[in-house]
């Protein structure tokens, strides 16, 4: 009984930090943006810097009308956003911010989180379809077309450092990880986190999502709460992808002084400034930028990054 209570408490956990960092960093993405662009709008609502803005956007949303276009299929809109959401909650119960802290230690966990992350295009892939609109659709096969160009660096950036570390799992990779791996696996990181922000449709890869060609791609039709929990899946896996870079490839709770959980939460939170930083400072890439910087730099870095790995691990 005593181990089905502490899985259930630390899901209980997990689920809160779900709930509740992905939001920290939508705020975050407010005063950033208002900073960097001297907008007005962010630093207003509640008095003090702010602060209010967030519940703001809360109450926005949910007072808007919930519309489901009359030639929509239904169903599948109504469960595209669920589908959307769900998998990085399900990744996240396999990531460790600490010793012994993390939902679930899995042996595999880099294929399982990898795995899982890609289950959430389907979510974008319902909306475009079951939307019944033609600028939906094209953001959905956009959003697809990408996911298959950016995985594959991805999975082989995961690869060089779980080469490196001789294990697939976590706790492992960060208990064999050293120093001088920020230098080592340094092209393998840089590919691992610009793959990941393609594949979240983050500035500037945000071609399915161009508002300036296709109104909002996939998410065109949603209003309310719904779109809401588009807006809450992007932000979630912004808060996967930082701990995940964290965790693999800078040491996650290892510090200078002691190691600490404390140490994957800010590594985590400064990726995450990056994250924002990169959006206010570099314009949306064409489509043929996007698949050219997959398929001729990305993923021959990473592939040249997956020989030096193999190289150096029999040398060592």
């Amino acid at each position: 009984m005593s181990e089905v209570l502490e899985a259930a408490l630390r899901l209980i956990v997990v689920f809160a930090a779900f709930l509740t960092l992905p939001l920290l960093v939508g705020q975050l993405e407010h005063k950033v943006m208002a900073h960097m662009q001297s907008r007005m709008g962010p630093m207003y609502a509640g008095g003090f810097h702010g602060w209010a803005q967030l519940v703001a956007d809360g109450v926005k949303f949910a007072q808007k009308e919930e519309v489901v276009p009359a030639a929509a299929d239904r169903t599948v809109f109504r469960l595209a956003p669920a589908l959307a959401l769900i998998p990085y909650f399900v990744a996240m119960v396999a990531i460790p911010i600490g010793p012994g802290l993390v939902g679930r230690d899995i042996d595999a966990g880099i294929f399982f989180v990898l795995a899982v992350m890609g289950v959430g295009v389907i979510g974008t892939l319902m909306a475009g379809w079951a939307s019944a609109n033609k600028y939906s659709l094209l953001g959905a096969v956009r959003q697809v077309s990408q996911l298959m160009a950016y995985e594959l660096p991805f999975v082989l950036a995961a690869a060089s450092v779980a080469m490196a570390a001789g294990s697939l799992g976590f706790t492992d990779i960060v208990d064999a990880w050293e120093p001088w791996w920020l230098i080592w696996q340094l092209p393998a990181a840089v590919v691992f986190f610009v793959a990941g922000l393609a594949e979240l449709n983050r500035p500037p890869f945000d071609m399915p999502v161009a508002d300036a060609e296709i109104i909002f791609g996939p998410y065109t039709e949603y209003t309310g709460l719904r779109f809401a929990l588009f807006l809450l899946a992007e932000y979630a896996g912004i808060v996967l992808l930082c701990f995940l870079t964290s965790v693999l490839f800078l040491g996650g709770w290892h510090g200078p002084f002691v190691d600490s959980w404390v140490w994957t939460f800010a590594k985590a939170g400064v990726l995450a400034f990056v994250v924002v930083w990169l959006r206010v400072s570099y314009p949306r890439m064409r489509a043929d930028q996007l698949q050219k910087l997959a398929w001729q730099i990305l993923i021959p870095v990473a592939l040249a990054q997956l020989l030096l790995t193999g190289v150096v691990t029999v040398a060592w």
